[in-house]
């Protein structure tokens, strides 16, 4: 079994090992053993609060590399008549501590009948759709380039 140790920017002209389509839990603490679509068995060791993204790459401690996919996931798609409303639907979630991914337009979240309740007395237009999920790092997620 081959360990994941760190991310790269690029595939420096490397083959690609493997891929992992893995959900938004799966990506938002990275830790265990995954397989990946070609079978290889890679055991997660990444330095503590590393995030995956789509599109990321992992490098393998043989020198490996292992693409990342956002598996689709069952979502909640939130659209609302104005803007306002969509920022008072997102601070809805938010002060529930509901992971959201803002769009220009419309906020996706994970489904459940919970949120898609919280949301219709706003007049909110809730409709359930499958794709991967990306939601915002929150107030405790540091990228190292804004500290406070």
């Amino acid at each position: 079994m081959v360990r994941a140790v760190s991310l790269l920017s690029a595939h420096e002209g490397r083959p690609v090992r493997d891929v992992l389509i893995l959900s938004a839990e799966q990506r938002r603490l990275p830790s265990g053993i995954v397989t990946g679509l070609r079978g290889t068995e890679i055991a997660l060791t990444l330095p503590a609060g590393t995030r995956l993204r789509q599109d990321d790459i992992l490098l393998l401690d043989d020198g490996g590399i292992v693409d990342i996919v956002a598996r689709p996931e069952p979502l909640l798609e939130v659209r609302t008549a104005d803007l306002v409303s969509l920022a008072r639907a997102a601070w809805l979630l938010g002060d529930h501590h509901i992971p959201v991914e803002i769009h220009g337009r419309y906020l996706r979240l994970m489904h459940t009948e919970a949120a898609a309740n919280l949301l219709r007395p706003l007049g909110a237009s809730v409709r359930v759709i499958e794709a991967p999920f990306e939601p915002e790092g929150g107030a405790y997620e540091h990228s190292g380039d804004n500290e406070v």
